[in-house]
């Protein structure tokens, strides 16, 4: 009999492990850095130098090289920051960079035209979020880098304003 007991009382144990570990919230993403690799499409989150989690992004229209002017559909490439997020953007949330930086500043006036600005990490056109993945069939922003309305969510929730970006070719 005791042997019984014994594994009712294991089984129970199990249980009750079980649904607690249900009900505990997950572990929370933090990031303080994003690097985005443009030739591999991906976006890594950093935590003080270790990569936490990768998405794959979509780019701007022309994605080979670095942005040089407004209307290029270039991705930037360098080093900025998260200087602000937009809950109300045209795109299911944005994490909206700090481009143009000085450099680039400097590279639009030699060439003597506007760097251009609004450079983003953003979710999908509001009313397309169905589109998913789908999304990453092509590169079709503008110049910003876009991932999935549920990736965007995880990445607004887990980089703060200030966080550094760095874009690499």
């Amino acid at each position: 009999m005791t042997r019984r007991y014994l594994v009712i009382a294991l089984g129970a144990a199990g249980m009750i492990s079980l649904l607690t570990a249900a009900t505990r919230p997950p572990s929370a993403l933090r990031a303080d850095a994003i690097l985005v690799e443009k030739s591999q499409r991906r976006l890594t989150l950093l935590w003080r130098g270790s990569p936490v989690k990768t998405y794959h992004v979509s780019l701007g229209r022309s994605p080979v090289g670095k942005k040089e002017c407004a209307g290029d559909h270039r991705t930037p490439e360098g080093r900025y920051r998260v200087d602000s997020k937009n809950e109300h953007s045209a795109f299911h949330r944005a994490l909206h960079l700090s481009y143009p930086n000085t450099e680039d500043l400097v590279a639009a006036r030699r060439r003597k035209c506007n760097p251009g600005g609004e450079i983003m990490i953003h979710g999908l056109k509001n009313g397309l979020g169905w589109l998913g993945a789908l999304h990453r069939a092509r590169d079709w922003t503008a110049g910003c880098i876009a991932v999935t309305d549920p990736e965007i969510e995880e990445i607004w929730n887990a980089v703060p304003t200030g966080a550094a970006v760095e874009i690499r070719p």
